[in-house]
């Protein structure tokens, strides 16, 4: 192979070397033939930084998301109180390949959705389709969800588990809990446990969204079928808004003074 590229590179040298004397072209020719070579190595060049750089950019790209994973994991794992080294790092990164795999089969079903709908067939059979996609879609998460809590289980107690999951969905349910307990002071244990469960079911599902909107939106749709039943149950949400609003002020004036 060394002998081949020498003897390419004495046959280059050769073909760049101008004519013999004794052989008389105008002075356009060589110019041409000079750029013409010029242009056909430059983009011979250009063209290989293109194709060796690609690789090297989506690697680039891979590390600095798995850094910002990893990044965000540490910090839910900051907060449930692991002395073990060894333990912190195996969660640490359970969590950042939970976070890889959720993508991915999030990715995956908008990309296959995407050709469903650029397909020439009718609606009917778009929607079937697309419906089909979101239960596979939502038959991946939902195995993935359970190889993952079986996973953390095995590293932590339940108290622990529950923080994980609360900090991947930004403390939705424990802030949303307190709030409708301090909106609301009268309810009863029964209304209280209703309110809990729907919202622990909405943290379930928003652990597997891909997105942080997409995790607010989940918790926005149990908090509408809360605020559903507790308006059924009497209660009339925009005034206990209202005078829950007016408590907030009065208790930030209090600490104020």
């Amino acid at each position: 192979m060394k002998e081949t590229l020498l003897a390419k590179k004495e046959l280059l040298h050769k073909e760049v070397l101008p004519a013999p004397a004794t052989r008389t072209y105008p002075v356009s020719f060589f110019s041409l033939n000079f750029v013409i070579r010029v242009l056909l190595l430059t983009g011979a060049a250009f063209f290989c930084l293109q194709v060796f750089a690609q690789p090297g950019d989506a690697m680039q790209k891979e590390t600095e998301y798995k850094k910002v994973l990893t990044e965000r994991s540490a910090k839910i794992v900051n907060t449930i109180g692991i002395t073990d080294s060894g333990v912190y790092d195996k969660v640490v990164n359970d969590l950042v390949n939970q976070y890889i795999q959720l993508n991915t089969i999030h990715e995956q079903s908008k990309n296959v959705i995407a050709d469903i709908r650029s397909q020439s067939v009718s609606a009917e059979e778009k929607t079937a389709t697309i419906k089909r996609q979101e239960e596979k879609k939502f038959s991946q998460l939902l195995q993935l969800h359970e190889q993952f809590i079986t996973q953390l289980r095995k590293d932590l107690t339940e108290e622990q588990v529950d923080k994980v999951k609360d900090g991947m969905t930004y403390k939705v349910f424990p802030i949303t809990y307190a709030a409708y307990q301090d909106m609301l002071p009268g309810l009863t244990s029964v209304q209280k446990e209703k309110i809990y469960n729907w919202l622990k079911e909405a943290r379930e599902l928003a652990m597997d969204e891909g997105s942080s909107d997409d995790k607010h939106k989940m918790f926005g749709k149990y908090k509408g079928r809360i605020n559903n039943y507790l308006s059924a149950e009497g209660y009339d949400l925009k005034k206990e808004t209202e005078a829950w609003q007016k408590r907030i002020k009065e208790r930030e004036a209090a600490k104020s003074k």
